[in-house]
């Protein structure tokens, strides 16, 4: 596996590639990876001739009281896992790289819509930064597709937004997440769970199993979401959202329609936490 560091690096290799008529897939990460990781790498290397993975903690995605600072950096581990799940290449750039006149004269990016709802209503300028990002990483590795876990699907939603109205010749791959074998939707943040925190964490996937079944009874969408709520809190968590919706992020008036998702993002302790479950999905 090749280590870049720099986009010159990168994007020639990329142009090399290219010129032999081989398609690149993506995996854009921010780095600890896990089984979930390897599995996005998995998917792009069924899907294209050559596999890039990037590793880089975004700085303009995190909030001014969120855990940018304590992000887990792994960067050794990372390389040795990438590199036996038959990742090709592996990019590292620099925030001076990636913003190089610096995070606050950057170039701004905001996707409407549906960057304002849910964690975007929670996490004020979050998708922003995504976008931000993502753009750049398309721009400086150009991939013909890129492969992101359905876990993150309002961030999904948003980069397929993102890459249709931008005009990035890139096709978006969704991955299903990867869960552990209780459940629990694997995530780099995980690891900050203490003790029986992490017990507990299984309450999530739990939720949004009964909000799937109670949804398939007809009940009310209000009483879904007051219910799953409830669930959550009496379990210990401090609830941003528990929510139904449509494929797009609208709000649904029938929990009967197809289609349909419950999201739930929830702090508990220190780490925040966020999954869903698509309705229609039959591996749950």
């Amino acid at each position: 596996m090749q280590v870049f560091r720099t986009v010159a690096e990168v994007r020639a290799q990329s142009e090399a590639w290219r010129r032999e008529g081989l398609t690149i897939g993506f995996v854009p990460t921010m780095g600890n990876l896990h089984a979930g990781h390897h599995a996005l790498v998995q998917l792009a290397r069924e899907r294209a001739d050559r596999v890039v993975a990037s590793i880089f903690v975004n700085p303009t995605q995190f909030g001014p009281n969120e855990d940018y600072a304590r992000y887990p950096r792994t960067p050794d581990s990372d390389s040795d896992g990438l590199r036996v799940h038959g990742c090709d290449a592996l990019f590292l750039p620099s925030v001076e790289d990636m913003y190089p006149f610096g995070t606050m004269g950057c170039v701004q990016m905001h996707v409407p819509g549906i960057t304002d709802i849910l964690d975007g209503a929670h996490r004020p300028g979050h998708f922003n930064g995504v976008a931000q990002v993502v753009a750049r990483l398309f721009n400086m590795v150009q991939p013909q597709l890129a492969v992101f876990g359905r876990k993150d699907y309002q961030q999904l939603k948003v980069i397929r937004y993102m890459a249709r109205e931008m005009s990035f010749p890139v096709e978006i791959v969704p991955a299903p997440t990867l869960r552990e074998p209780d459940g629990l939707a694997m995530s780099s943040r995980n690891q900050y769970l203490q003790g029986v925190e992490r017990q507990l964490a299984t309450t999530i996937h739990r939720v949004l199993l009964q909000a799937r079944q109670r949804a398939g009874q007809g009940d009310a969408i209000a009483r879904i979401e007051s219910e799953a709520r409830g669930q959550l809190e009496a379990a210990g968590f401090s609830v941003d959202y528990a929510e139904l919706r449509r494929s797009d992020l609208s709000r649904p008036t029938d929990p009967t329609e197809r289609g349909l998702l419950a999201l739930v993002a929830a702090r508990l302790g220190r780490t925040r936490l966020i999954d869903n479950l698509e309705f229609d999905d039959d591996a749950g």
